[in-house]
C-alpha cells in the first residue's frame, strides 16, 4: 500500500538560511493516491517578526502567533504523522529547506534531514506535463477546474488539500487508481467484468465440390515431398 503525505508550509519570509522560520504546517494523508481524511495542522511561534511580504501572502500576524507553541513542542506530533509516508510537495526545496533548518535547531534531538531525492516534487512534474505554461498552484487549479473559492489567503492545510487534488490530476486524473480506498476497512479492489471469449467460428469452405476435387487431385500430384506438406496436413482445408 502506498502512503503519501502532501505537505505545505507558511513562513516568516523566504530565506531559511537567513533566520526566517516556519509558522504553519499542513499535511494530508493519501493511501494509493486517495485522501483518507487524516490531516495534520499546527501553527508555530517563530520567535521573530513576520515580514510584511509574507504577511500579505498568508495573513498570519505576530499577535496571532504569539501564543502558539514553538516548533520543538510540535515536532514529535509532526514526525509521528509523517512516519513512513513519502512526502509530496510543490516546489519541494523551499519547504524541505525550512523543515531541515528547524530540525537542525533541535541540536542533539534533531531527526535526520529530509532528502530531496525522497520527495515527490509536483512543480517539475507540472513543468514536464505543461511546458512553457504557468505552473504555480493557482494556475494548476484553473487548468484542472479545481475549486479555490475558499482560498482568499495562503494557508498550509488548505493548500495541502488543494495540492492533493492537483497531484492526482498530474498523475493522470482519478482513473489512475485501480483501487478504491476505505479509510477504515482498507483497500477495496475494483474489478472490471470481462466478457467470455467468443466461441471459435466454424470454418466454412468457399470451394464447390467440383473445385475441391480438382484441388485435391492437384495436391496429390505433387507427392509427399512437397514443401507445403510440412505446414498443411492432408485433411486441412485449403
Amino acid at each position: 500500500m502506498l502512503r503519501e503525505i502532501v505537505l505545505d508550509t507558511e513562513t516568516t519570509g523566504t530565506e531559511a538560511r537567513n533566520g526566517d522560520r516556519l509558522i504553519e504546517i499542513g499535511a494530508v494523508e493519501l493511501l494509493n493516491h486517495i485522501p483518507t481524511g487524516r490531516t495534520f495542522h499546527r501553527y508555530c511561534n517563530p520567535q521573530r517578526a513576520v515580514s510584511e511580504g509574507a504577511f500579505n501572502v498568508h495573513g498570519l500576524s505576530d499577535a496571532f502567533l504569539s501564543d502558539k507553541p514553538v516548533f520543538s513542542e510540535i515536532v514529535g506530533e509532526l514526525l509521528a504523522f509523517l512516519a513512513d509516508g513519502r512526502l509530496v510537495i510543490h516546489n519541494a526545496p523551499f519547504d524541505v529547506g525550512f523543515l531541515n533548518m528547524e530540525y537542525a535547531r533541535l541540536g542533539a534531538n534533531a531527526p535526520p534531514p529530509i532528502q530531496l531525492d525522497d520527495v515527490v516534487d509536483t512543480l517539475p512534474m507540472a513543468r514536464r506535463k505543461h511546458p512553457g505554461a504557468a505552473n504555480n498552484l493557482d494556475a494548476l487549479c484553473n487548468r484542472y477546474g479545481i475549486d479555490t473559492s475558499r482560498r482568499t489567503k495562503h494557508g498550509a492545510l488548505l493548500d495541502a488539500q488543494i495540492l492533493a487534488e492537483v497531484y492526482v490530476e498530474l498523475l493522470g486524473g482519478k482513473q489512475t487508481s485501480l483501487g478504491l480506498m476505505d479509510a477504515q476497512a482498507g483497500p477495496v479492489v475494483r474489478t472490471v467484468a470481462q466478457a467470455a471469449p467468443a466461441a471459435p467460428r466454424p470454418y466454412r469452405s468457399r470451394l464447390t465440390d467440383e473445385e475441391r476435387t480438382r484441388h485435391d487431385s492437384f495436391r496429390a500430384s505433387l507427392g509427399p515431398a512437397a514443401i507445403w506438406a510440412d505446414y498443411i496436413g492432408a485433411d486441412d482445408p485449403a
